[in-house]
């Protein structure tokens, strides 16, 4: 019962949300906004879902604070091309991104990338050992690479390669897998994954919540 109150919590979060993204849409399309009036407004309609200043509480949706912006912008044209298609970017970002022009996308990205990362959670210290092991060691005899060779050392990422140091464990592995199914397309990550068993995804997601 709690998890289905979650849910339809969750689903009426995002049709609110995409009813103000669209009547900014349609504002913005109709020239009775500035742009600069327009990215504030989306940027309020972000926060519905991904908290103030892109910190977010519910792992259903990614923390955005200090993201890379390069990063930002390409997912969220992805988003809006329908080229990035896992089930979460289908269900709540396909709708959201819809209208949005280049202008706008780059004025949301500037300003998540501009905001302060949300201090990262400590989970099991065996866990996190492990995982930090695989981040920055791989596992060679699996051929699974070191994270930290692409996210940098400590998971800040780099221009399209996204920070993932203190984003949601949950949001982490589920991203892990979507990568190794191919649900999520990115031949590099669906390689860094597949050998991945669940427990070793999840012990790099829970170091990597915790930076």
């Amino acid at each position: 019962m709690r998890a289905r109150e979650t849910t339809t919590r969750l689903a009426a979060r995002y049709l609110l949300a995409l009813a103000a993204v669209l009547a900014t849409a349609a504002c913005a399309g109709g020239k009775q906004a500035p742009e600069n009036q327009t990215v504030a407004g989306t940027i309020h309609v972000c926060a519905s879902c991904h908290g103030e200043t892109g910190r977010s509480e519910s792992p259903t949706f990614p923390r955005l604070a200090g993201q890379q912006k390069e990063y930002l912008v390409v997912q969220l044209k992805a988003f809006r091309d329908h080229t990035r298609a896992d089930p979460h970017a289908h269900t709540y970002m396909w709708g959201m991104a819809a209208k949005l022009t280049d202008p706008v996308i780059d004025g949301l990205a500037d300003y998540f990338s501009s905001q302060t990362p949300a201090q990262g959670s400590p989970g099991d210290p065996a866990s996190m050992a492990a995982g930090q092991k695989i981040f920055a060691e791989g596992i060679p005899d699996h051929d699974v690479p070191a994270c930290m060779a692409c996210h940098g050392d400590k998971g800040q990422g780099n221009e399209a390669i996204p920070r993932i140091a203190g984003q949601h464990e949950s949001y982490l592995e589920r991203q892990l897998d979507a990568f190794a199914s191919h649900a999520r397309a990115n031949e590099i990550m669906h390689e860094n994954s597949r050998h991945l068993t669940p427990e070793q995804a999840r012990q790099v997601a829970t170091y990597l919540a915790a930076q």
